[in-house]
């Protein structure tokens, strides 16, 4: 279990993130077209999980924009932002803010993808959400980089995620 806070608040997630090294766990999300992503769609590129728990937040919605802008810059490179909100909420921000850089999967149907990855927070107000995360991938689906952010309503280090590519 990791341990992170909301506003200083202590909470758990299920587990810990993948180490560095490991092939990363396959995944099944839905896209805000409701079609299926798995990981071997990604394979051959670089790939970014920028996993949150809601949209509908300020810090989410900030690590998306920022992401978005980010990724416009970088080469072979795809940007996943995961969260448990539906694939409607995540194409209704998206299409609003213009964001086409990114690629929004949801976790909402069973949440394996938060427990597969240790990042489903199990208690608090905040229960069955994702916590805030980093995992990059090289093009071979392996772990290079993880990132837990401690205090759920803090961003990502940006600068350490990119370095890691």
């Amino acid at each position: 279990m990791a341990s992170i806070t909301l506003k200083g608040n202590p909470f758990n997630t299920s587990g810990t993130l993948p180490k560095v090294g490991e092939k990363a766990t396959d995944f099944s999300l839905v896209k805000s077209d409701l079609s299926t992503a798995t990981l071997a769609d990604f394979k051959g590129f670089n790939v970014i999980l920028n996993i949150f728990p809601s949209l509908d937040t300020g810090t989410c919605a900030a690590s998306v924009r920022r992401f978005n802008k980010e990724a416009s810059e970088l080469e072979n490179t795809k940007v996943l932002c995961i969260s448990r909100d539906l694939p409607f909420a995540q194409a209704r921000f998206c299409g609003a803010e213009g964001l086409n850089n990114v690629i929004t999967l949801s976790d909402f149907a069973n949440g394996s993808f938060g427990k597969n990855y240790g990042l489903e927070i199990v208690d608090g107000p905040l229960a069955h959400l994702h916590s805030r995360a980093i995992v990059v991938l090289d093009e071979n689906g392996v772990v290079t980089y993880t990132q837990q952010v401690p205090e759920i309503v803090d961003e990502p280090n940006y600068e350490t995620v990119l370095a890691a590519l």
